[in-house]
This record gives structure tokens, C-alpha cells and sequence, in this order.
């Protein structure tokens, strides 16, 4: 038991913490310079320790220590208890749900393995889900299970303020979360209908079998129209840009949180830094593969046309290939998001409303229907 919590403890600390949490901070400094780069302008250069200045990650630090400091103002006529706690409502629900996300295969102990139907299977039996913190066999429901409490955290500290332009920001982000959320489960399930599973894990290894015989059966390839729905919706539930309606700085000031100061105003923000990396991991383990890298098996590469074994690769150093392979797709899926942040302008809330329930809702259906006459024709 104490080498299990042991395990889970280091899992904990290596995927959220020392992936996601860094990779989410960075990208507070990455969305920065990327919009300073598309509007011809220097970016964040000035924090500095000493005459280091990196680029201006320096800033990362001189940010944490700014709202560290600042005074953690509360409205007077705030609901107390409703307002300290919608953060973290807001912030803690976004970590959970990196616990049912593989970022690499099962691992067989012994090593001893077969590659069978494009997938490595443990002969001896014993395998273990090292790379990810839960191995629960439902990852996709507990994923929306977790995810779709995000929204009270929202709502509730618009609510809880006492503020006009924070209740308005607060009702909006309900309403665009609760309507995305529906279309982001009818985008998948085509994947479903594909797969057969929930099993984020499971879902992944079937992304490794070949059609036609070299053709990676991945869902960006069997679900295309489902991929961009799907990444479409995503994006508006994180309300980053163009779909940051609930904060909408010329409307709202600053939307829900904006009676919010110190480390409450960062728990918000940073939370949909954390949202975005959930994003591009699920839409990785989903759409591009997940941890999969065409050919590669735990032998090594394979000839696409034959299936015979192209070059020997160990089997640690193969693992380790198919990590770094899902955390690139992550770190591109990321930058991708800022790349639609600085590039599309920001949607009226109309529009945003008009656009999940007369568009992305509608294209879900037909991609359901067309999906299951696909099956139906194919079986």
C-alpha cells in the first residue's frame, strides 16, 4: 500500500506538477510574446536578475511575487465565505482531470512483450499504468464529470461579488460553458462509436492500428470534421480569446473575477492556462494519437507496407520516444491555441451562443449520423 501511494504521489508530481503546472506558467510569459511578435512589438523584456533578463521569463517570477504581495482586497458586501472559495472551485477541478490522461502505453515489467494487431502485448500478463495517475477504465466520463464543475467556480464568484459587471460576466460564462459542454460530448461520440471505449488508454492503442495498412487509424484521420468541432468547443470552454465573453475587458472590465486581487485573481487566470494545456492534451490523446508514433512499436519501427520489424529500438528508450512524442503534440496544440488567440477577433455574445447551438451542434449530429452509416455499410 505505502509503495502504491508512494507511486501515485510521484505520478502526481511529474505529470501535473512538473508538466502541466510548467507548462501552463510558461505559457503566461508565451502568450505575451507571441502577441508582442504578431503586433511588431518587443514583448516583456524588463525583469531582470541582475543583468539576466532570458528572454523575458524573468517576468514569470516578478509576476508570482507581485500578486504574492498585493493586498487580497474583499468587497464589502461580498458574500465571504462564496467569494474566497470560487477560486479555488475554479482552479482545483482543472488539475483533477490530468489524472485519467495516459502520456505513455502500459508498461510490461519483465519487459516481455509481443507486438500483436499493432499493439504491444505483455506476454507474461503483468503490466502496469505507470504514466498516468488513475487507471480508471471511465477516463472520458470522469473527465466531463470533473470539467463541467468549473462553471460554479465561474459563477459563483460573479455572483458572490456584489458587482454588476461580475454577475453579467458570471451568468455569461454559464451560459456559454453548460452549451459548449453539450456539444463537446456529441463531438465524440463518433470516437466512441469507432473505438469502442472510454478508456483513454485503450482509445490510444486502438489509434495504433494501420488502414489500408499504413494509414494511422488516429482520430484526426477517422473523425476529421469531429476534430475540429471538438477543438472549436474546447476553446470556448477554457473562454480564452476569441470566446472570452464571461470577461470581456471593454464590456466588463474584467468579467467575473474583477473585484478579485492578489492570488485569487491568479488562481483564476492561471486556471485557464491550466484548462488550455487539459485542452491539447485531450485533443492529443483523442484526435492526434496520444502517446502513438506511426510504426513504432516496443520492438521499434516496423515497414508500414510489410509489418516486419525496420529497425530494433530497446524497449525503455522506445517508451521514453512515445512520451516525448505526446508532450510535443501537447506543446503544439498549445501554441496553436495562442496562435487563434492573437489571430481571430472576439466574438459578440451573440455570435458565440448563435455559433454552438445553430452550427457546432447541428454539424455534431450529421457527423453522429453519417457516422454510424459508415459503420453500418462498412460492417
Amino acid at each position: 500500500m505505502l509503495v502504491l501511494i508512494a507511486l501515485t504521489l510521484l505520478k502526481v508530481v511529474g505529470i501535473v506538477l512538473a508538466f502541466v503546472m510548467l507548462v501552463a506558467t510558461i505559457m503566461t510569459w508565451a502568450d505575451r510574446k507571441q502577441s508582442a511578435l504578431i503586433q511588431d512589438r518587443i514583448g516583456p523584456n524588463r525583469a531582470s536578475i541582475g543583468s539576466v533578463r532570458a528572454a523575458g521569463l524573468i517576468h514569470i517570477l516578478a509576476d508570482a511575487l507581485k500578486t504574492l504581495f498585493k493586498e487580497d482586497f474583499t468587497p464589502r458586501d461580498a458574500n465571504q465565505g462564496l467569494f474566497r472559495i470560487a477560486p479555488f472551485l475554479a482552479f482545483v477541478p482543472a488539475l483533477l482531470a490530468f489524472a485519467v490522461i495516459p502520456v505513455g502505453d502500459t508498461y510490461c515489467p519483465d519487459g516481455a512483450f509481443i507486438v500483436q494487431n499493432f499493439r504491444d502485448v505483455c506476454t507474461a500478463g503483468a503490466q502496469a499504468d505507470y504514466f498516468r495517475v488513475s487507471n480508471m477504465g471511465a477516463g472520458l466520463l470522469c473527465i466531463f464529470a470533473i470539467v463541467s464543475l468549473g462553471v460554479y467556480g465561474a459563477s459563483i464568484g460573479g455572483w458572490a461579488s456584489n458587482n454588476k459587471f461580475a454577475l453579467i460576466g458570471g451568468v455569461r460564462v454559464t451560459a456559454q460553458m453548460v452549451s459548449y459542454e453539450v456539444t463537446m460530448g456529441l463531438t465524440l461520440v463518433g470516437l466512441l462509436m469507432i473505438y469502442g471505449t472510454v478508456d483513454l488508454n485503450e482509445m490510444v492503442r486502438a489509434q495504433g492500428t494501420l488502414l489500408w495498412g499504413f494509414v494511422p487509424m488516429w482520430g484526426i484521420v477517422t473523425q476529421p470534421v469531429a476534430f475540429f468541432l471538438f477543438f472549436t468547443a474546447a476553446i470556448a470552454e477554457t473562454k480564452r480569446p476569441p470566446f472570452d465573453i464571461p470577461e470581456a475587458e471593454s464590456e466588463l472590465a474584467a468579467g467575473y473575477f474583477v473585484e478579485y486581487s492578489s492570488m485569487r485573481f491568479a488562481l483564476f487566470t492561471l486556471s485557464e492556462y491550466v484548462a488550455s494545456v487539459l485542452v491539447a492534451m485531450m485533443v492529443t490523446t483523442l484526435f492526434l494519437g496520444g502517446w502513438q508514433v506511426p510504426y513504432l512499436y516496443g520492438d521499434g519501427l516496423h515497414n508500414p507496407m510489410t509489418g516486419d520489424l525496420a529497425l530494433s529500438i530497446p524497449y525503455l528508450l522506445v517508451k521514453v520516444i512515445q512520451i516525448g512524442a505526446f508532450c510535443f503534440k501537447v506543446l503544439a496544440l498549445c501554441w496553436l491555441q495562442l496562435q487563434v488567440r492573437w489571430t481571430l477577433p472576439r466574438f459578440r455574445y451573440d455570435q458565440l451562443m448563435k455559433l454552438g447551438w445553430k452550427v457546432i451542434l447541428p454539424l455534431s449530429l450529421i457527423n453522429v449520423l453519417v457516422t454510424g452509416l459508415w459503420l453500418l455499410v462498412a460492417a
